[in-house]
């Protein structure tokens, strides 16, 4: 019998290892999708016996999207997406970096790293929503530190000090954006270090001892050894993060209000097509990074 070759098993293998969420995706995701889609381009109302009434509109609902609706908070669809594409291309960034950081940090040898990894991943271990509430509750320690963190953002000094350097005003926009986002910063990093980490751990010693042999610097070790050996990993915390940011996006409640409070479904669908598509532009701009940056091997 013919032995199948290695990148043929290895993509069998790939195919079997995601076929289980293949299935769900197609049994619990996929129509409620295409009706999302058919939905947008259709006037929504639903039937006293049960069901809908569907009249196509065509683009109607994604023209009153953005020229007569408007969010809970009163402002245009157009800016609250605007606003959320800014806080993404800030945030997602900034939590996988942060998460490689305290990966590298915590995969460490030092005196106690056992220790420091437990207090790291209790937290993730027992959920970080039930731990925050508790925090909230007992102690009121996570309104304390947001804040802190905002405060510490509008203080004079810390104004003062960003206007000491001269910067100009828009660095110094972005700067306190970065400080008013480091509570968010921590508490969404957890999932993504653990990732990294057993990204970091995978990693043959061998690859290092090479490199020094070599006279490779600890720049250049991290850079073309560490680096490129988790570039898959990278890209998947990446894939994690952004899911995670829209999932905790305030456009997913407009959404909510739109179809279920407001009884427009059509106008909600609408904005879900166009928020489904917006994080698939955003997942593909983050892939060409990594594989313009380095080098990332979709297992060719």
């Amino acid at each position: 019998m013919k032995q199948l070759k290695y990148e043929t098993k290895r993509k069998f293998h790939g195919f079997v290892f995601i076929l289980p969420w293949l299935i769900g995706f197609i049994m619990f995701f996929a129509v409620p999708l295409v009706n999302t889609v058919v939905y947008s381009f259709n006037e929504v109302s639903v039937r006293e016996q049960g069901g809908m009434n569907l009249e196509y509109s065509g683009i109607q609902n994604y023209i009153d999207l953005f020229q007569k609706e408007v969010t809970t908070a009163n402002e245009q669809v157009l800016r609250l997406l605007v606003e959320e594409n800014q806080q993404m291309i800030i945030n997602v960034p900034l939590i996988v970096i942060f998460s490689l950081f305290l990966a590298l940090i915590i995969n460490a040898k030092f005196p106690g790293r056992g220790v420091v990894r437990v207090i790291f991943f209790l937290p993730i271990i027992l959920g970080l929503d039930i731990v925050m509430s508790m925090m909230q509750l007992d102690t009121g320690m996570m309104g304390q530190a947001a804040a802190t963190t905002s405060a510490f953002a509008d203080a004079s000094i810390a104004e003062s000090i960003l206007k000491f350097t001269g910067l100009p005003a828009e660095a110094i926009i972005f700067i306190k954006d970065i400080i008013n986002n480091i509570f968010t910063l921590i508490t969404q990093s957890g999932v993504q270090t653990l990732i990294l980490l057993a990204g970091l751990q995978s990693i043959t010693p061998s690859m290092y001892e090479v490199a020094k042999i070599e006279g490779a610097t600890s720049y250049e070790t991290f850079w073309k050894v560490t680096i490129p050996a988790i570039a898959n990993i990278i890209f998947f915390a990446s894939i994690y993060t952004l899911i995670d940011v829209f999932l905790r996006s305030p456009i997913t409640k407009e959404i909510h209000q739109f179809a279920f409070l407001k009884s427009k479904i059509g106008v909600g669908s609408a904005l879900s097509v166009i928020f489904i598509l917006n994080a698939v532009v955003l997942l593909g701009l983050i892939s060409w990074f990594l594989k313009k940056v380095v080098k990332l091997d979709y297992g060719k």
